[in-house]
């Protein structure tokens, strides 16, 4: 006999679910557009006020002030311009001046790029919020038809809520602001969150029951009560992120800031004690040259850069659909040595899956396959439709079963089918069946206890299936292993994250016999077994006093405090409203495997940083042989051995350093957004690929460079 179920709301919803998810959006170096919207930044930045916070261009700037000052003057105090006994062209401090701002210009293009992109997203997430109108109800009744509320039900302005509102969301109409069902079921496109156009299932009840404001609800039927104030909603703090209004500097940033500050004064202290020296000897070095030596010493390169590192940083996260509420947690997910994993929905599918028919006392294993197959027919739950799968895979084909369907009961813990001709078909626990089958009368013999041994020994769900046939004899078929199907490619993943030095703990809820399985075919290093609230956050604080910086998911409000104690605590966006305040990143895909992809990150971000700011120092390296000879070879002929470009002159020389000091800022804007490429390996052997490319490149890439536009300045009459 073939059944039907009557739909439902859940079942009206997830019908909305079939459109396929689109390819994640990929971060791309700048474009001629994002290039020409961030111009008026690049100038606005300018003001000494913000560069002050910038200490190494704040020198610069300086520097391009007093050379231009200087410039102007010089026409007026006659005769020809010397340093370091050498003359130098009359156009030379103008060049100087130029290009110092150009090197100051470029530094903020970089950082007004990658704001730009941040801009550009929070200019869409204003547009999802944008002209909001609630339907408010002002006495909520919790066991009414939100249909049947009629005039309890005003309109208002979504920007007048206020924490604890109750609103109601018919089908098509716009999420007005953070909050959590507390009546219906719904599809809720959030496609203007996270990216993703395929909708998702919230409902009441749960840890699926919060929705965001900006989203749209598709089809049916909420109530929601609203969990945020105006102007501190989840989207409103999600643009003030992206567009760095927030952004503060991290802890390695701000060293670094202090390192090249430090750097910058003690640079300073000995280019003003050149003059002095100099002039003892009658050979007095000319400011313009003297500032040209001080900007080619500092390490302008990673401070021009040293911004736009981090911002882009956390626009990667972004763009993987993850929102970091600090560019403190995305520099400690570099740092990350343990990660804590939830098995259930991370490790494992979430449900579990038919994976394996095993015959029993020389029962025909299409026997077998054919009765699991029609005890599942009518079996609604994700267990009972991977038994269908399996047995299609099997050969088996399903068809309508022409009986009396037998549904699950907690008392009698089986189901399954009671044909016309007075046979019957069960499936499921083994003492339950068991004693079915002896009822048959029949007999379960060793060869059954020892499948349904093996199958909880590996971690497994066994569930039985047996016959009764028309005359009452019954006898068992088998077993159907159910298990916990690791999802593709985690162990290959925890390799990898195993060859970074990073430690992998699942957590999980089941037996220490399970969970010991599915950690073995999982790969991961350790198991935490019948975890509570409270062993998670005693996990998490002997990992900390171990100096292990602690990484993990959670979606539940049980996970509330763990999140908030763990180094880096990734909140689900379909969890709840307590889990995301307790972490310090929210991914909006709600996909617990990406915390994989945030330490990666987080990594990418730390080398990209120690990269660039080695290959800065390497480059400063170089140019020290270009300018050194330059400014006192005219007055001590020896200083030529030094000059190993043989550049032209001592000034195209100085010119062709302060240019190239320039240009590779530009040159280098793009690794910057982009990032350098991770590779996990060691943090030895990262280090030492590090020296290899960025520090050998840092020295070798100015010789080049600098010979390169020194012949170029050749060529023009004046050097």
């Amino acid at each position: 006999m073939s059944t039907t179920t009557r739909p439902t709301a859940e079942s009206s919803a997830r019908s909305t679910l079939e459109a396929d998810r689109p390819m994640k959006r990929v971060g791309t170096t700048f474009s001629a557009a994002q290039l020409i919207e961030a111009l008026p930044g690049t100038f606005r930045k300018l003001d000494p006020r913000q560069m002050f916070r910038t200490p190494v261009m704040f020198i610069v700037e300086m520097g391009a002030v007093l050379i231009t000052a200087i410039a102007i003057a010089e026409p007026f105090l006659g005769g020809p311009v010397t340093s370091g006994g050498s003359e130098v062209p009359a156009s030379f401090t103008w060049l100087i001046a130029l290009w110092l701002w150009l090197t100051v210009l470029f530094a903020n293009l970089a950082e007004s790029v990658a704001e730009g992109r941040g801009k550009a997203q929070a200019s869409s997430l204003r547009r999802a919020r944008t002209g909001m109108t609630a339907r408010v109800v002002r006495e909520y009744v919790p066991a009414a038809d939100p249909g049947a509320l009629g005039s309890a039900i005003t309109d208002m302005p979504s920007s007048d809520l206020d924490l604890g509102d109750i609103v109601v969301i018919e089908a098509g109409g716009l999420v007005p602001g953070d909050g959590e069902i507390i009546w219906g079921i719904a599809s809720v496109d959030e496609s203007a969150i996270t990216g993703e156009s395929a909708p998702v299932i919230r409902e009441s009840g749960g840890d699926r029951s919060a929705v965001t404001g900006g989203t749209r609800v598709l089809s049916d039927r909420i109530v929601v009560r609203i969990m945020s104030r105006p102007g501190d909603t989840f989207l409103d703090r999600m643009i003030r992120l992206v567009e760095g209004a927030e952004r503060q500097k991290t802890p390695n940033e701000v060293a670094l800031n202090i390192l090249l500050a430090t750097l910058s004064i003690v640079f300073t202290v000995v280019v003003l004690a050149i003059n002095p020296i100099g002039s003892s000897s009658n050979v007095a070095v000319s400011v313009p040259v003297l500032v040209a030596l001080l900007v080619c010493l500092i390490p302008t390169t990673i401070g021009a850069l040293l911004a736009a590192i981090g911002i882009a940083g956390m626009d990667r996260l972004v763009q993987h659909n993850v929102l970091a509420m600090s560019g403190r947690a995305v520099e400690a997910a570099g740092d990350v040595t343990t990660l804590l994993l939830d098995k259930t929905g991370t490790i494992t599918y979430g449900n579990r899956r038919a994976s394996e028919f095993i015959s029993v006392d020389g029962a025909d294993r299409n026997d077998l396959v054919t009765a699991a197959l029609q005890s599942s027919l009518s079996d609604p739950t994700p267990e009972g439709k991977s038994i269908i799968d399996l047995a299609e895979i099997e050969g088996s084909v399903r068809a309508d079963v022409a009986g009396t369907v037998v549904p699950f009961s907690a008392q009698t813990r089986m189901s399954g089918v009671d044909f016309p001709d007075g046979s019957s078909v069960r499936k499921g626990a083994g003492s339950a069946v068991r004693a079915w089958v002896a009822a048959g009368p029949g007999t379960a013999t060793a060869e059954l206890d020892d499948a349904v041994s093996r199958v909880s020994q590996l971690g497994g769900t066994p569930l039985v299936v047996a016959i009764r046939d028309a005359a009452g004899v019954a006898r068992v078929l088998g077993v159907i292993h159910l298990k916990d199907v690791v999802k593709d490619g985690l162990p290959e993943r925890f390799a990898e994250l195993r060859s970074m030095g990073i430690r992998t703990v699942m957590i999980t809820g089941d037996n220490p016999l399970t969970a010991k399985a599915i950690a073995a075919e999982a790969g991961v290093d350790d198991y935490l077994a019948e975890a509570t609230p409270e062993d998670k956050m005693c996990l998490i604080r002997k990992e900390q006093a171990g100096g292990a910086l602690v990484a993990m998911t959670g979606d539940g409000t049980n996970d509330a405090p763990a999140l908030a104690l763990a180094d880096v605590g990734v909140a689900m966006n379909s969890g709840t409203s307590a889990a995301k305040e307790a972490g310090n990143m929210v991914d909006l895909d709600s996909d617990p495997t990406k915390l994989i992809d945030i330490v990666r990150i987080g990594k990418q971000l730390l080398i990209t940083r120690g990269a660039l700011t080695t290959f800065s120092i390497a480059n400063d390296v170089a140019k020290y042989f270009a300018i050194v000879p330059a400014m006192f070879i005219g007055a001590f002929p020896g200083l030529a051995a030094l000059n190993i470009m043989h550049l032209n002159s001592p000034s195209s020389a100085i010119l062709s350093a302060v240019i190239f000091n320039a240009l590779i800022i530009v040159a280098l804007i793009p690794l910057s957004l982009r990032g350098v490429k991770y590779r996990a390996a060691s943090a030895s052997s990262l280090l030492n690929r590090n020296l290899l490319v960025y520090g050998l490149g840092g020295i070798v890439a100015p010789f080049i460079g600098i010979k390169a536009i020194d012949l170029a300045l050749s060529l023009l009459p004046v050097f």
